[in-house]
């Protein structure tokens, strides 16, 4: 079957609109014809089922891809017109109660003689149907729906709040001292003429921010970058109230103590205790560490000049010149061995020795010209497409992510349908001199992005509702992106593809084991600061909280876990999008959870030797291509042979058990 193509642009958008908009009537009135069979079955019911959901994605995925990526007020309006159709579309699926007891009813009569993905579709359908509220009185039905429709707009008016905010600051110098130690790639991106004068602008977005604050000697501007990011889109505060209370309602009607009980419903973790006491332990695990890493840089700040206690802006530039001295690590030094199109190519020559996977470059529409487009084959056949989409620019959300567009399934008629994966960076963009340059961080970041892709486009599952990321617990989700990160540093993928993009020169033998060695630079506080985020988000989603006792549980959180306290004035919620504009509300602890599957899978590798046939069939057979076709601890154990171990996270990180 011939890949899909992306053909959508501001011109065809209305277009597509409206075909969607026909698409759920007509699928409307196919429900209705499928529930008027006098005998339904899997093949008849279920199957005919899925594939609506599988056609609404083809159509909505490139419209809210394209508002993501090359955010314009087009794309906006088109997409904020088809939220509240598309919500109450799959609310009142949802909640169809003769879809709901024809499932149950399959279920029971076909059991017996259903494979194991298609007894998950059925499970996980029944489960949702009872989470959406499918037994509720009509009274409660509706109100339901209403929040739901509700929540909708609200999230996504906090993203575009976040968005906008993002977009519309910028911070311009004009003293070269201000400016002078930051890398020449950084220096070209933020130059700018005004007025005759040369200056330089500085925003808000990931790479602009991060290359000011690890590099700038100048407090005080520091300081005001600072401010103006952590107080973005001070609307969301009012936003942020309005989303709790909701979900705390939402909770409530399906009969659940908290939202957070009724997210991990669908979850590995079994309660929000659980959860609390695992991240607690982290923290205290990490907690002595953290503050002996504190201590070491204050010593090393102020023994090079800086007077007084180290302040939350100070912390990337003092780190930068700490890691250089000790480590003998500096962003700038290797970025000129990680060009954007070496780096891919390298991570796609790694990926072809472990799993015997080929990348083929495709020429087919993209939505910008620095998109490019590969084909994965295994063993001479084609097996997905992937877009890959890494430097910055204006109207891109920050960040980075993957997106599923077309997931592998079979359809009606038998035929095999290939999966379309996006990964979406934000990279320093070329200019007019260097290429895109990734810092070592950035190569983590694809890495990670691309163990999400490979997760999505290596499923063998026919079922699109368990296959690829389809059906896998939200935290069991991060696992094969996170176990893919952790090879980035290692020095049998770097002699893959770390080479100097003017020389061509290799990355040097002892710089690739600086490199390894700074990878646990100041990790016990890097832990630390992602339980922070996680505690803050189970804690605010057990009860029912306004701004204020938001605010109360973020800073009794800080005061437990942190070992650097923020301002007063940082307001981290207002753009903590992953729990209010995302799906990780009461969730976000999953990273950290996850992370424990992706330690144990490492080390089951690397103790191995990392290029091991064994592990790395394993690995694809039980875990890539089984997709959400079982339980992730059961795809886990099949591979590993063993539940994994919570320690293998803190060996992983450096930190004394």
């Amino acid at each position: 079957m011939a890949f899909k193509p992306f053909t959508l642009t501001n011109e065809t958008l209305e277009a597509q609109k409206e075909a969607l908009l026909e698409l759920l009537r007509e699928n409307e009135a196919k429900i209705e014809e499928l529930l008027a069979q006098p005998q339904k079955s899997y093949a008849s019911f279920v199957s005919p089922y899925q594939m609506m959901s599988e056609e609404v994605g083809y159509l909505f995925t490139p419209i809210s891809h394209l508002n993501y990526v090359c955010n314009t007020p087009e794309t906006e309006k088109v997409y904020n017109e088809l939220l509240p159709p598309l919500t109450e579309y799959s609310t009142k699926l949802s909640q169809n109660e003769d879809i709901y007891r024809a499932f149950k009813e399959i279920l029971a009569s076909e059991g017996e003689t259903l494979h194991e993905a298609q007894k998950k579709v059925l499970s996980d359908a029944i489960l949702s149907f009872e989470l959406s509220g499918v037994g509720l009185e009509a009274s409660k039905k509706k109100r339901l729906a209403e929040i739901n429709l509700k929540l909708s707009e609200l999230t996504t008016a906090y993203a575009q709040n976040l968005l906008k905010a993002t977009e519309s600051y910028e911070l311009l110098v004009e003293d070269e001292e201000a400016v002078k130690a930051l890398p020449k790639s950084d220096l070209d991106a933020a130059k700018v003429e005004h007025d005759g004068k040369t200056l330089y602008r500085f925003t808000l977005q990931q790479p602009s921010f991060i290359a000011f604050m690890t590099y700038s000697p100048d407090r005080k501007l520091k300081e005001r970058l600072y401010k103006a990011y952590t107080t973005r889109a001070p609307e969301n505060e009012a936003l942020i109230t309005q989303i709790l209370a909701l979900r705390a309602e939402e909770a409530e009607l399906l009969g659940f103590e908290n939202y957070a009980q009724l997210s991990l419903e669908t979850k590995m973790a079994k309660s929000p205790e659980d959860v609390i006491d695992f991240l607690t332990r982290l923290a205290h695990k990490a907690k002595p560490q953290a503050k002996k890493e504190l201590a070491e840089l204050q010593k090393f700040a102020n023994e090079n000049g800086f007077e007084g206690e180290l302040a939350a802006w100070d912390i990337a530039y003092w780190s930068e010149k700490l890691k250089i001295a000790t480590l003998d690590v500096a962003d700038e030094a290797y970025k000129p061995y990680f060009g954007k199109e070496q780096t891919v190519a390298g991570l796609f020559s790694f990926l072809h020795k472990l799993l015997g996977i080929t990348f083929v470059k495709v020429d087919t529409p993209v939505w910008h010209e620095s998109v490019e487009v590969f084909d994965l084959e295994i063993g001479g056949k084609k097996q997905a497409r992937i877009y890959v989409d890494l430097e910055n620019r204006k109207g891109k959300r920050g960040g980075a992510w993957m997106n599923d567009w077309v997931t592998h399934h079979e359809t009606l008629e038998g035929e095999r349908v290939l999966p379309i994966a996006f990964i979406v960076g934000n990279f320093a963009p070329a200019t007019q001199n260097t290429p895109s340059l990734l810092r070592p961080d950035d190569v983590v970041t694809l890495f990670h992005e691309m163990g999400h892709a490979l997760h999505h486009m290596l499923s063998t599952v026919k079922e699109p509702s368990v296959s690829g990321i389809n059906g896998v617990e939200w935290d069991a989700v991060e696992f094969p992106s996170q176990f893919l990160e952790n090879f980035a540093y290692e020095k049998e993928v770097l002699q893959q593809f770390a080479k100097h993009y003017q020389s061509g020169e290799p990355l040097p033998d002892e710089m690739i084991e600086k490199l390894k060695n700074a990878k646990n630079f100041e990790s016990a506080m890097g832990m630390l600061r992602q339980v922070e985020f996680a505690l803050f988000d189970m804690k605010i989603h057990m009860a029912k909280y306004d701004a204020a006792d938001v605010q109360r549980i973020l800073d009794e959180v800080r005061e437990e876990v942190s070992v650097m306290k923020p301002p007063a004035y940082n307001r981290f919620q207002w753009g903590f999008s992953h729990i209010f504009a995302g799906g990780y509300s009461a969730g976000y602890y999953s990273y950290k959870w996850a992370e424990v599957l992706s330690a144990d899978a490492f080390f089951h590798f690397v103790d191995q030797g990392i290029f091991s046939d064994n592990v790395a069939g394993a690995y694809l057979s039980e875990v890539l291509q089984k997709g959400g076709s079982r339980g992730a601890m059961e795809s886990f154990v099949a591979f590993r042979g063993a539940e994994p171990d919570v320690d293998a996270l803190l060996r992983l990180n450096g930190i004394e058990v």
